[in-house]
């Protein structure tokens, strides 16, 4: 428990560009899936699922990224291009997790968008359990149709987060965190 519970207050992001490679293989993959589906998860619907997005996939979907970012908000600077297209190439592996919330008679919609953010959580506390850097981003493409299609959504699908998996290059700096004192109260009657 010792172990556990240190991991859980030493856990923290490591920035996408600072990933580097190896990405996990196949097995710690499947490990990190595994546990990232081990979330609250209301009439066990499983309203979320995951695309990887490795190797040459990154470089391919970066490339349609910087299409769409040019024909949708109008960049054409080769710098801001080269941004776009390098995006997915930051850490070595990307994970998407797809929220896949809809309207149930019993289940609030939201109960499963936030089961899907639980899976994020337990994707970056898996991937740090297994020794990797992890990383948890939205960007533009989370929110742009014409993205979101590139990457395979449905309609009514909305990404969760870009999970980007690798070795950290180095170790980032711990970030202040919030005081308790300033967001825990008791409840009073």
């Amino acid at each position: 428990m010792t172990d556990w519970l240190a991991a859980l207050q030493t856990r923290r992001s490591v920035s996408a560009r600072l990933l580097t490679g190896p990405a996990p293989d196949k097995a710690q993959i499947d490990t990190m899936l595994t546990i990232a589906s081990r979330v609250p998860d209301h009439g066990k619907l499983a309203p979320w699922r995951f695309i990887l997005i490795a190797g040459e996939a990154r470089v391919t979907l970066g490339q349609q990224f910087a299409a769409i970012a040019s024909r949708t908000q109008g960049i054409t600077e080769p710098d801001r291009l080269a941004v776009e297209q390098e995006r997915f190439t930051r850490a070595p592996l990307v994970i998407a997790v797809v929220s896949k919330a809809a309207d149930h008679p019993k289940i609030p919609v939201w109960e499963q968008q936030l089961s899907a953010g639980a899976v994020c959580m337990n994707l970056l506390s898996a991937a740090a359990a297994l020794g990797f850097g992890a990383c948890w981003l939205t960007e533009w493409m989370a929110y742009d149709e014409a993205a979101r299609a590139a990457i395979g959504l449905e309609s009514s699908e909305r990404i969760a987060g870009f999970i980007h998996i690798g070795q950290a290059s180095e170790t980032p700096a711990d970030r202040p965190r919030p005081d308790l004192d300033q967001i825990a109260s008791h409840w009073q009657a």
